[in-house]
This record gives C-alpha cells, structure tokens and sequence, in this order.
C-alpha cells in the first residue's frame, strides 16, 4: 500500500558548484538531519519538497514506481554531473513486511554535496511558476553545531537476559534443522535532552567511523559498514559482512583476534550463509556475478569483521532500489533460509524492529544510488524517544553469553556516540 502525504508536483531541478562548505553534515537542519557521507563525501539534505509512505510487502516496489513517475516530470538542470547531483531521494524502508512502521522516500528541498574534490547545491523548485538558478556557482556559511548529545541508553523491549534465552532457544531450534542460521537482536532505549542537536551525534559518528557511512533519514541514524546494493549504470557491487570479533587492545592481540576469527568455524560458516543467500537472491537479476574466494578480514575501531565484495552486472533499467528490493532480506539480517528465519525472529524477538536492518540510502534520476543495511543505528522519535539496535548472527555453535558480548560491540557506535 502506497500513501502521500504530500502532493507531487512537477519538479525544477538546478544544480550549480558551490564553494568549499566545510563538513558536508553541519548543512543538514538540527532536528530532521537528512544525511549519507561516507568520508567527507556525499550528500546532505535540508528540509522536504516531497514525501511519500509506504508499507506492506510491496513497499520498495511502490517507492521505486513512485520515483520513476516523479522523474518522467521533473525537468533537470545540471552541469555538474556528478553521483549526487540532480535529483535525487533518500529513503529507509522496514527490516519486516509487517512492521507497523512506515518506510519513507523524502526528496529534499536543497541537496548540498561533496565529491572527487568538488561540492554542490542543488534546489528542488516545487512552485508552479519555476525557474532554474541564475547563478552558476555560489558559497554558503557553515553553520554552527550545538555540543555534544549526552543520552543515558537502558536495557529496552528485549534486555541482556532475555536475548541470552532468545539465542538458546535458536541454537535448539537450529539443531532440530528447523533453520540454519538466525539473526537475533535486542535493544536499548533512552531520551534526547530537549535542546539536543542530531547533527551533534552524526559528526561524532562520522569522526569515529570514518570508513563507514553516516546516515540519517526520517529520524533513522547511524554508521554503518555494509553496503546491501550500489549501482553505477548497470555495475552493481555489495559487500557481505557477517562474523566478527573484538579488537585487541595491543597490535600482537589485535593481530591474534583477527587470525582467530578467520579461523572460527563457526564465524566461516555464519559468514558463508550470508554470502550464499546474497548470490542466490541475485542470481535471477544479474549476470557476471564474481565474488571473493575468501573472505577478507575489514578492519573497523571496535570490531574486526569478515567481508565479501560481490559485484555484478544488471540489466537496462534495473534501479539501485529494484536490486535492494530482491536482496532484502538477506541472511545477515535475518538468517537462512530466509522465509523460516523472518518468521523465527518476529516469534522469538517478540517485538517490531522497524527499520533496523532495513535498507537506507539514496538514488538520483537515473536509478543509480546506494543502499546500506541500516545497523549500529537508532531510532529518533519526535518527542525524543532514542532505541538503538544490535544483532548477532546465530548458528549451531553459537553461546548466549558471547552474543550478548557481541552485541554489546555493535552497540558501540551509538552508545559512544551518546556517551
């Protein structure tokens, strides 16, 4: 089911090169950030010249038929030609087809953006006697950040106790072959300061996960290491990440923790799930998919990870949100098979996860963007109600009480964050 919950008009689009603006996520407004920058770079919006809802098992579908029709009316002036530039949306769908929550697709009304050295405004004119920008290149002032947002995060729907039982209960039913990995989270909730500034928590985010993408749509931040589906054209690249460890606190343990994880058993099988379930659910759409022989080690501040690149290449037409759509879910968010590990982690959960491990990201006229699984993240209501999420990917060796320390490490991005 598809809703609008603003009328869509014809678009004029105009970008022109801007001057250096500093920090690309100081741009964004205080208290409805809408971000993706991954080192310096990307794209920040500011306030809403669309917005469209969408729900059910069809809703990136509905949101990518919704795009196409906004496109075929928009008429685009843009020299700079860039990925970033022109039109383009952001957007944050569910993890679950039956979430009560809403997935969005904003368009902003100005897009600032940084790439290859180069920076950008882009206007989104919704008026109904439009005219491109006059200008061909502008500056604007760097706004001043409020301090830091300091929330104290407790335990919330699905506690340390209760996730510990939850990754039992798993593992017994993964030894009666119900399932052969399940993806299980749990939570912690807290309240924003009244005066708090977002754009606070994303550049902290940014400072300390540089390597990853911040990211912040419809109230939905965090930083996130793993790309579900980029598109450039028809070259498609992901990357699988599933098994992980601690970093060491000295370079001969960290050493020693990455050897470790690489020879986990239980870290190589989790990790193959995941990448066999991606390649699976491509396989239909793409051709020339290649992948690595072995996964490599990706090194992030708290955590080392096992990663696969895949890329391949995808038919004329195909959007960056079509590809998101056929992944989704994949068994790094929720398991394999799919269809039993979904309903294994509503049963076993017991509580809607929104949009934590759903996709966010963005896409341009062309249908070329990029779409991150939404993970070391949290949700921010309007009242100021904070839930954060971290999951753990349960197979047959796994042990509670090294997933909920697990979980304790991808918890880490926010909780230091709002430290």
């Amino acid at each position: 089911m598809t809703r609008t919950t603003t009328a869509a008009p014809p678009l004029t689009v105009s970008t022109r090169i801007l001057d250096d603006p500093g920090a690309v996520l100081r741009h964004t407004l205080r208290d409805s950030p809408l971000a993706f920058v991954r080192n310096g770079d990307g794209i920040v919006g500011i306030g809403e010249a669309l917005r469209f809802t969408f729900s059910g098992p069809e809703r990136m579908r509905d949101a990518a038929a919704v795009w196409r029709t906004v496109v075929a009316s928009a008429v685009v002036d843009d020299p700079v030609q860039l990925r970033g530039t022109g039109l383009v949306a952001f957007g944050s769908f569910t993890f679950a087809d039956a979430s009560d929550d809403t997935s969005v697709l904003i368009v902003p009304r100005v897009v600032i953006g940084r790439r290859r050295g180069k920076a950008w405004l882009t206007a989104i004119d919704t008026t109904t006697d439009p005219a491109f920008l006059a200008f061909t290149r502008t500056s604007v002032p760097v706004p001043r950040v409020g301090p830091h947002v300091t929330v104290a995060l407790g335990p919330g729907a699905v506690d340390e106790a209760t996730y510990g039982a939850n990754v039992t209960e798993a593992v017994r039913r993964i030894a009666a072959g119900d399932a052969r990995k399940v993806v299980l989270a749990r939570d912690l909730v807290g309240h924003l300061p009244a005066d708090a500034d977002r754009r606070a928590i994303l550049l902290d985010l940014a400072q300390a996960y540089p390597q990853c993408v911040t990211f912040a749509v419809d109230g939905l931040i965090g930083a996130t290491p793993e790309t579900l589906a980029r598109t450039d054209g028809t070259r498609l690249t992901a990357r699988v990440l599933a098994g992980s460890a601690a970093r060491g606190t000295d370079p001969a343990s960290d050493r020693a923790a990455a050897e470790a994880l690489a020879a986990s058993t239980k870290d190589v099988q989790e990790h193959a799930y995941a990448l066999e379930s991606l390649l699976d659910a491509l396989a239909p759409l793409a051709t020339d998919l290649r992948a690595d022989p072995e996964p490599f080690r990706l090194q992030l501040p708290n955590l080392w990870h096992l990663a696969t690149d895949v890329q391949a290449t995808l038919p004329l037409g195909t959007t960056s949100l079509d590809v998101a759509d056929v992944l989704h879910p994949t068994a790094a968010v929720a398991g394999t098979p799919t269809d039993v590990a979904v309903r294994l982690v509503a049963e076993l959960e017991g509580v809607d996860r929104g949009r934590y491990a759903g996709p966010v990201g963005w896409f341009g006229a062309n249908g070329d963007g990029e779409w991150m699984l939404a993970l070391r993240s949290a949700q921010l209501t309007d009242d100021g109600i904070v839930r954060a999420w971290a999951g753990a990917g349960i197979v047959a060796g796994s042990d509670p009480t090294r997933e909920v320390a697990e979980t304790a490490l991808k918890f880490r991005p926010i909780t230091d964050a709002l430290a």
